[in-house]
């Protein structure tokens, strides 16, 4: 045993030994509140002047957050003001968006969709086919890794084909391709959106686009995630059938005989709830259309600031509510039908799983939005930003914005290998990049570095043994390949990151230089 321990150890890596002695994402930010309290200390009185947004000048003092009046401040707004109604409400938007989409996941559904499409492919399409569901399965939180990868395996398998194929596919569609999407407003569109809006609205950073107009959260992005998707599926299909299958398909392999391929299929019961999910959609669809046209019809209003006429749509301004929605009916029509549901009692059941899901959410954003509420009040978010801007001013980046883009681009992608979590890292970078950026090239607006930062989060999550589903996939890719590493798993993915970072890197530059709007 002590052989054992002794290789196990050699095999760790390099990002593997400098990752495990990082604390976990709240325990940053418990430590970045106390620095920030002790900084604003020895710097309180500190006096910088910035640019205005009509081009004059502005004048901050940092604070001391030890005196009297700011200490009440921290404790008289640490649950309300700072917490639950950090941007306006962040929190609940992500919770609302779980109710529908976790009833979907924990009915089934989801999961049953994957496996419908999958088993009904033929094998020349079938890369492209798990590199898009492994892309779509982002919706449903950890289906695609626990569905759609080993279901991979075992379609390759049934194929006579290396099992290891398939899965690297669906792998670099669950992982690497997950901030893609053709659904808007998924659960990391909000997450993104809302958050950067409150980013913005800290430091007095318009939340606009290029072209001057409003952003809106949930949908700031979609243009560029649908375009992304299919560039995506169609690299990804591309690499597993040129470099990925020659590599593997000689490669020996093994079939477990305790391989349960009844879990990997669809049962008649499962098909005729699929149909009455299918229903469910439709009902939503009229309900909502109803509204649409009904009492929440468009309407117009004076805009007293302009004088001019405005239209207000109800139903498009709250399309978080309507996702919702359009997720949790064909969720009931589902699993009322499987079995899966029997009374009132099991929906909610579902929906308090689902938001049990979200309790580790809950406690980091706790901790990480009274940090960015404090490092907004205290004026050090702003003093960070002015001393970041200085500094990229200083170097003659400000001219060149595609430069600043691909170095924040660059700069994710690194960090990436070392801290998981798309929520946590954004709550750390987003705070400081997107008043940062701007201040350098105003054409760095907040979707654009939200954007930015989609690319790069995804695109490193699978070469690195730090992704919080790393070890499961070495553990589906053990039972055909025992000996198989976490160098054989990086090695494998590499062609898969590269292309994928470098493709997108250059979608999102072609949106930016040819003025392509990211989102509606």
């Amino acid at each position: 045993m002590k052989v054992n321990k002794k290789q196990k150890v050699k095999k760790q890596s390099f990002i593997e030994k400098i990752g495990h002695k990082i604390p976990d994402p709240t325990i940053i930010f418990m430590i970045l509140f106390a620095l920030t309290m002790v900084i604003s200390f020895f710097l309180g009185g500190t006096e910088f002047t910035t640019l205005g947004q009509d081009g004059g000048t502005v004048t901050y003092q940092i604070k001391n957050m030890f005196e009297p009046e700011n200490m009440r401040w921290i404790i008289d707004n640490a649950l309300l003001t700072n917490w639950l109604s950090y941007g306006g409400g962040v929190l609940g938007v992500i919770l609302i968006v779980m109710l529908g989409v976790g009833l979907s996941e924990e009915s089934g559904l989801l999961s049953a969709l994957i496996k419908k499409v999958g088993l009904k492919v033929s094998d020349k399409y079938l890369p492209f086919l798990l590199v898009f569901l492994g892309i779509m399965s982002s919706i449903a939180s950890d289906a695609g890794y626990v569905i759609l990868i080993p279901l991979a395996g075992l379609l390759y398998a049934g194929l006579n084909k290396n099992p290891l194929i398939g899965m690297a596919a669906a792998f670099a569609g669950v992982s690497a391709g997950f901030s893609a999407n053709l659904i808007p407003a998924t659960p990391s569109d909000i997450i993104l959106g809302t958050n950067a809006q409150a980013f913005a609205a800290a430091q007095g950073i318009p939340f606009v686009t290029a072209a001057g107009a409003a952003i809106k959260p949930a949908t700031m992005h979609y243009i560029f995630i649908v375009v992304s998707t299919v560039a995506l599926t169609i690299a990804g299909g591309f690499i597993t059938i040129k470099f990925i299958k020659p590599k593997l398909e000689n490669d020996s392999y093994i079939i477990p005989e305790d391989l349960n391929l009844e879990e990997f299929t669809i049962k008649p019961e499962e098909t005729k709830a699929l149909k009455w999910a299918g229903l469910g959609l439709i009902v939503a669809i009229i309900i909502v259309g109803i509204l649409y046209f009904g009492p929440l019809a468009p309407y117009e209003v004076l805009n007293e600031a302009t004088g001019e006429m405005k239209t207000v749509s109800p139903l498009v301004d709250n399309i978080i509510l309507v996702i919702t929605f359009l997720f949790l009916m064909p969720g009931l029509f589902y699993g009322f039908k499987v079995g899966k549901f029997k009374n009132s009692s099991d929906v909610v059941s579902a929906m308090s799983k689902a938001m049990g899901s979200m309790g580790s959410i809950i406690v980091l954003s706790f901790f990480s939005y009274n940090f960015l509420s404090l490092l907004s009040y205290s004026q050090l978010g702003t003093y960070l930003t002015y001393l970041g801007a200085e500094g990229l001013q200083s170097l003659g980046l400000g001219e060149y914005p595609i430069l600043l883009l691909i170095g924040f681009i660059i700069t994710t992608a690194v960090i990436n290998l070392f801290v998981g979590g798309m929520t946590s890292k954004w709550l750390l970078l987003g705070p400081i990049f997107i008043p940062m950026l701007y201040n350098v090239n105003s054409s760095m607006t907040p979707d654009l570095v939200a954007a930015a930062y989609r690319v790069a989060d995804s695109s490193t999550n699978i070469i690195t043994p730090l992704m919080s589903y790393a070890g499961l996939i070495l553990v589906y890719m053990r039972k055909y390949k025992p000996k198989y590493s976490v160098g054989d798993l990086i090695g494998l993915m590499f062609p898969y990151s590269m292309t994928f970072l470098i493709m997108w890197s250059v979608i999102l530059i072609l949106f930016f230089v040819f003025g392509i709007p990211l989102g509606i």
